[in-house]
């Protein structure tokens, strides 16, 4: 099974070197790197040249340019990373064995969060304790997805956040998620930035304004400084 790893940038300088460094074993194994840029004013798109089997510019917004990369690849999986997210070891063959196995179309990593405040293990935690229960995954847990699954699902939702809760309510309907104990990294930068505890009472006030039905462009206005 050949993975497409797609990565959604804007601005990403600082970052996107060292990840897709990362990912040259993967490449060497026969996946792609696929990175689908938001026209970003940094010089993004000309580090992550070298590095990536196809650099894309596509409209503004994760669930856009995560669409386009998924357009532009030719894989029977893709999973989708974020540039501040590195994979765990033998992360492609966990993928592999979990959408071979007939039960999972779609899934998601556990997560570790690295950075300064010491909370962030019980936020890591708790936040796979509850993609477990609800069988809902986020961007920071590395989503990856057949090809198949995708398609039918429609793709991410072109919404300005929470994509990752509209593709997953879709995909459980198709599947239950394979839940991999496996954890990504993702850096801390968001929860460091803002406190721990404030950005956890922040996301959950945007989730339940969403779960009420309150428009997402007002809430993605809100969430702009820390997303």
């Amino acid at each position: 099974m050949r993975i497409a790893i797609i990565i959604p940038t804007l601005n990403e300088a600082a970052l996107i070197g060292d990840t897709l460094r990362s990912l040259q074993p993967l490449r060497a194994a026969g996946h792609i790197v696929i990175v689908a840029d938001g026209a970003s004013s940094d010089a993004t798109c000309a580090l992550a040249a070298p590095f990536a089997d196809a650099v894309i510019v596509a409209p503004r917004g994760r669930a856009q340019q995560m669409n386009a990369g998924a357009a532009a690849a030719r894989a029977q999986a893709y999973l989708f990373l974020h540039a501040d997210t590195r994979l765990p070891e033998h992360a492609a063959a966990a993928i592999v064995a979990a959408l071979e196995s007939g039960r999972h179309a779609w899934g998601r990593f556990d997560i570790k969060i690295d950075g300064e405040s010491r909370l962030l293990p019980l936020v890591a935690t708790l936040m796979n304790v509850r993609s477990r229960l609800t069988g809902i995954a986020t961007g920071d847990q590395a989503m990856f997805v057949t090809h198949e699954a995708f398609a039918a699902a429609g793709g991410f939702p072109e919404w300005p956040l929470m994509e990752d809760i509209g593709l997953s309510r879709v995909l459980k309907k198709q599947s239950p998620p394979a839940a991999l104990r496996l954890r990504v990294t993702t850096a801390g930068r968001r929860w460091d930035a803002q406190g721990p505890l404030r950005t956890i009472v922040f996301m959950w006030w945007l989730r339940f304004l969403f779960f009420l039905g309150a428009k997402l462009e007002r809430l993605a206005h809100r969430y702009a400084p820390i997303r």
